[in-house]
């Protein structure tokens, strides 16, 4: 059941991302998020789960050989760090977080990309950045995970990762040649925000690897924070002489559950909700400040994303409480008196953002050298739509 909700996250995604940007780029902007559903599947198949729960390599990565093309994973297989589930569901499982990572960052560079270059990135990004850090952080042996940082469902692997890279794309693109205009559908928005709200409770609670008390918890912590975040993001709009609006709705619910992602797991509801308002707070800062720069992330994907991804790991350090899950052998969080845990998460917040940034230029630059990046002015002008798909609404 998680597999499949997690796996709605990325049409609600599509939906999500084609209701903001112009009614001439509304196809291809949702084709992006639909593509990663081919293209990162059979990848996945192939190495990529391998690449990310393979024998470890010192920390880092995981052996490419140890589940080429699913080997190994019939029968009653498990994977150690989820007994309670076949090793093959397990891996279909996190194959879902491995499609909406590349996909999220599609609302950086949203309608100035070409669709064939593009292809080119999401499987560098998904071989070099996702499946390292999935690595490092969820396997056993990973790097990140033997230092006790604490990421109960993708606040670094996911959403860090993705708004780092989109960062980096909305500066490598640079800035539309014309960027203001009306968003297309503003009911696609509100469509996407119920069915990304409603995944998130796969990718949540469906972290704990069971029908128990700790998916639970996740599931409560997840609703209430997205809650927080939504109400939080009207009232400081309103507080700055803005109308509430259904956009700022759903980005500040999107922004809660983006916030409450690490921490799900690990927290109580009070302090899921106190995670859904600073982060709506902080994001809501963020995109206002980046709305003030020559910086072009057309749907605000690092303010949302990137700032809210770490808003919630530094805020796992704060409130983590180790009644909530006995899994954390780290330590209790700031609120509670002890430094140890937020400094890990502080930790992993820097080494996460400059790998994911740094490795994102890279990339782009690696893309742009096979395949050029961006579109003509002319097929821009056009509506990639037409430019790149020869379709329209």
């Amino acid at each position: 059941m998680s597999t499949a909700l997690v796996l709605i996250m990325t049409p609600g995604l599509a939906f999500f991302y084609g209701g903001m940007v112009n009614k001439k780029n509304v196809i291809s902007t949702m084709l992006q998020s639909i593509v990663c559903m081919v293209i990162i599947t059979v990848l996945w198949g192939i190495f990529g789960f391998s690449l990310a729960f393979g024998e470890s390599f010192h920390g880092f990565i995981g052996n490419p050989a140890t589940y080429f093309m699913m080997k190994g994973m019939l029968g009653n297989a498990t994977w150690k760090a989820a007994p309670t589930i076949p090793l093959l569901l397990f891996a279909m499982y996190q194959l879902k977080f491995a499609i909406i990572t590349p996909a999220l960052i599609t609302g950086a560079f949203a309608e100035r990309i070409r669709f064939n270059s593009y292809i080119i990135f999401l499987v560098l990004f998904s071989i070099f950045i996702f499946s390292p850090l999935a690595h490092c952080t969820w396997h056993p042996d990973g790097i990140l995970a033997k230092l006790g940082v604490l990421d109960f469902a993708g606040g670094t692997v996911v959403h860090m990762s993705a708004g780092w890279a989109a960062l980096a794309s909305a500066l490598y693109l640079k800035r539309r040649n014309e960027a203001n205009h009306s968003p297309a559908r503003i009911t696609y928005v509100m469509i996407g925000t119920g069915l990304l709200w409603f995944g998130w409770f796969g990718f949540n609670a469906g972290s704990a690897f069971g029908a128990n008390a700790l998916a639970v918890t996740a599931l409560a912590t997840s609703t209430t924070a997205s809650a927080a975040g939504g109400i939080t993001w009207i009232f400081f709009d309103m507080l700055r002489g803005r109308k509430p609006s259904a956009m700022g709705t759903c980005i500040g619910a999107v922004v809660g559950l983006v916030a409450i992602t690490p921490a799900a797991g690990f927290v109580t509801v009070p302090h899921s909700l106190a995670i859904g308002i600073i982060s709506a707070v902080v994001s809501n800062l963020v995109v206002e400040w980046r709305t003030r720069t020559t910086i072009d992330d057309t749907l605000d994907v690092f303010p949302c994303h990137g700032v809210g991804g770490m808003v919630g790991m530094l805020l796992t350090g704060v409130f983590a409480n180790q009644h909530v899950n006995a899994g954390n052998t780290t330590g209790n969080g700031l609120f509670f008196g002890e430094t140890h845990l937020f400094l890990v998460q502080l930790l992993a917040m820097v080494g996460v953002s400059v790998f994911a940034f740094f490795g994102s230029l890279l990339l782009l630059k690696i893309t742009d050298m096979i395949s050029p990046l961006r579109v003509s002015a002319e097929d821009e002008e056009l509506g990639l739509d037409i430019s790149q798909h020869g379709e329209k609404l």
